[in-house]
C-alpha cells in the first residue's frame, strides 16, 4: 500500500483530500507541525507528498527543496496561485507536477496514481531503499546520508537490506545468518559480529550514528 502525506494548512480540504484518497485504497497522513514538515516526513517516510505551496512558518518550496536534499520522493504541488510563474518555479524546485486549486477529486487521484505508477512501478530508475533520509542504492551497494556516500561490501549490503526491509522489528542473529551465508557452509558467529560492527562504522562516516541498535539476547533492529 502506498503511503501519501498531505502538506495542506486548509484543514476541511485536507480532510476531504484524505478521504477520498483512503477510498482509493491509499494510506493517508496530514501535516500537523508546519514548523518542521521535514521531520514528519522524515518519520512517516510517504511514497508520495502533495504540498501546497502557501504554508505556515514556511511556504512549500522551502520544505520541497529540504526534502530533495535526501529523497527523490515525487512531490506534487497543490496550489490557488496556478499562473504559469508559480507552476515554473514549482517545477525547478523539484516539484513532479502541479494542480491548480478548485481540483476535482478523480482527476487528483489520477494524476497521484500516473505518478506513482510512474515512478515505482515502470521507472528505469536505480531502486533503493530508504529511511531516515539514507538512502540504499540496491543496484551498485552504494549507501547515501546527507550528501556523504559510502560503498558497502557484499556482506554489509546484506544485513542493512535485511534490517532495512523488516525496520521496527527486530532481526534474530540466526535470520541475519542465513541471509548472508546461504550456501550452508559453518560460520563463526563471531562473523556477524565483525560484520555488524564494520557495517556500523561505515554509517558513521555518513553521518549516521545509532542507526542500528543491538538487542541483547534477541538481535538487531533499525527503529522506526
Amino acid at each position: 500500500m502506498y503511503r501519501i502525506m498531505i502538506a495542506e494548512d486548509d484543514n476541511a480540504l485536507a480532510a476531504a483530500m484524505k478521504k477520498h484518497i483512503e477510498s482509493w485504497n491509499y494510506e493517508v497522513i496530514c501535516v500537523r507541525n508546519y514548523e518542521n514538515i521535514l521531520d514528519e516526513y522524515n518519520k512517516y517516510e510517504p511514497d508520495l507528498v502533495l504540498m501546497d505551496i502557501m504554508l505556515p512558518y514556511y511556504n512549500g518550496y522551502h520544505w520541497c527543496t529540504e526534502i530533495r536534499k535526501t529523497s527523490n520522493v515525487p512531490v506534487v504541488f497543490i496550489s490557488s496561485a496556478s499562473d504559469n510563474m508559480n507552476i515554473i518555479i514549482a517545477m525547478d524546485m523539484g516539484g513532479d507536477d502541479f494542480i491548480a486549486k478548485p481540483f476535482e477529486p478523480n482527476v487528483l487521484t489520477a494524476k497521484i496514481r500516473a505518478i506513482l505508477r510512474r515512478t515505482y512501478e515502470i521507472s528505469d530508475k536505480a531502486p533503493v531503499l530508504e529511511h531516515k533520509g539514507a538512502s540504499l542504492n540496491l543496484n551498485n551497494a552504494v549507501l547515501t546520508y546527507k550528501n556523504n556516500s559510502v560503498e558497502l561490501t557484499k556482506n554489509e549490503f546484506r544485513i542493512l537490506i535485511t534490517l532495512l526491509e523488516n525496520k521496527g522489528r527486530i532481526v534474530s542473529r540466526d535470520t541475519l545468518m542465513t541471509k548472508l551465508w546461504q550456501d550452508d557452509c559453518y560460520v563463526e558467529e563471531n562473523t556477524l559480529t565483525v560484520n555488524v560492527t564494520r557495517l556500523r562504522k561505515k554509517l558513521e562516516q555518513t553521518g549516521l550514528f545509532d542507526f542500528i541498535k543491538t538487542k541483547v539476547g534477541s538481535g538487531y533492529i533499525i527503529e522506526l
